[in-house]
């Protein structure tokens, strides 16, 4: 199969506060692992589930286009405004119309915990194949969570990478802690 006839696309989804190599290391093993042809990083102004944005949303994006710029498999979106919201689903549904029905959604093992509670969670599951990085301390609750009831085993990849000691929040920590 050529690279032309690749339609495999993945979303990385997030309020990337601030995007770090963490998330350009995921991506790449994501990109190897399963083939992808490209992953978007969806790039949203507020996650519902969490406070007020620590950078603004343009350097958020400025700070992922930078991070992203010598790999053209990976490109920074921000869809809000087109699709009139910071939702998962609602970027998947715009991707999935858009660009192709063979999406990878990918997420930490962290957020298994709690992706029951998003909108619509079901049906980026049927829309999209799961891609589960491990988190430190959330693997090995994984078989309790409700999202895993309803995916067939097809649909969920569990990638074990070695642990990213990095996070967006640690970066926020540091820096709250040098001004």
């Amino acid at each position: 199969m050529g690279e032309y006839q690749n339609n495999k696309i993945g979303i990385l989804g997030g309020s990337f506060d601030p995007a770090h190599a963490g998330h350009l290391a995921i991506s790449k093993i994501a990109i190897k692992k399963e083939k992808l042809r490209k992953i978007y990083w969806v790039i949203t102004k507020k996650n519902p589930f969490k406070k007020k944005p620590f950078f603004s949303l343009k350097r958020r994006l400025q700070v992922a286009k930078k991070i992203v710029k010598k790999n053209n498999k990976i490109q920074v979106l921000y869809l809000d405004d087109i699709i009139k919201s910071s939702r998962s689903i609602d970027a998947v549904k715009y991707i999935y119309r858009k660009k192709s029905s063979n999406l990878y959604f990918i997420i930490g093992s962290d957020i298994l915990n709690e992706f029951h509670r998003w909108k619509s969670w079901k049906k980026i599951v049927k829309l999209t194949k799961l891609i589960v990085f491990s988190r430190k301390g959330y693997d090995k609750k994984n078989k309790e969570f409700i999202v895993l009831k309803y995916l067939k085993k097809n649909n969920l990849t569990f990638i074990k990478n070695k642990p990213i000691e990095i996070s967006s929040t640690i970066i926020r920590k540091k820096m709250g802690k040098s001004s």
